[in-house]
């Protein structure tokens, strides 16, 4: 299974729609749009996931630059996300 990530998308853009657009590629096992925690806005980029990886390395490179909606779409294999420490950040003493 491959995760690919899409960015530059509308704003309007559906997890429907893109679901739609990558279906014509393969088997789409799951897409993720993702919205501000505060809002609920959509941030212009999501997640696709697709089962055969010989099908995501087809829709990255036929996807990769496409106009969609007006927006010249951002399409790649996704990234593992950075491991963060759990010390929640610099610690500051008191001056005085």
């Amino acid at each position: 299974m491959m995760k690919i990530f899409v960015g530059n998308l509308s704003y309007s853009a559906t997890e429907s729609s893109i679901r739609s657009l990558f279906e014509a590629y393969g088997t789409v096992d799951r897409v993720n749009l993702v919205t501000d925690r505060d809002t609920g806005q959509a941030r212009g980029f999501g997640f696709v996931e697709m089962s055969r990886d010989s099908d995501a390395d087809r829709a990255i490179a036929e996807l990769n630059g496409k106009e969609v909606d007006g927006r010249a779409l951002n399409v790649n294999e996704a990234r593992p996300k950075p491991e963060r420490s759990s010390g929640g950040g610099q610690r500051r003493r008191n001056r005085w």
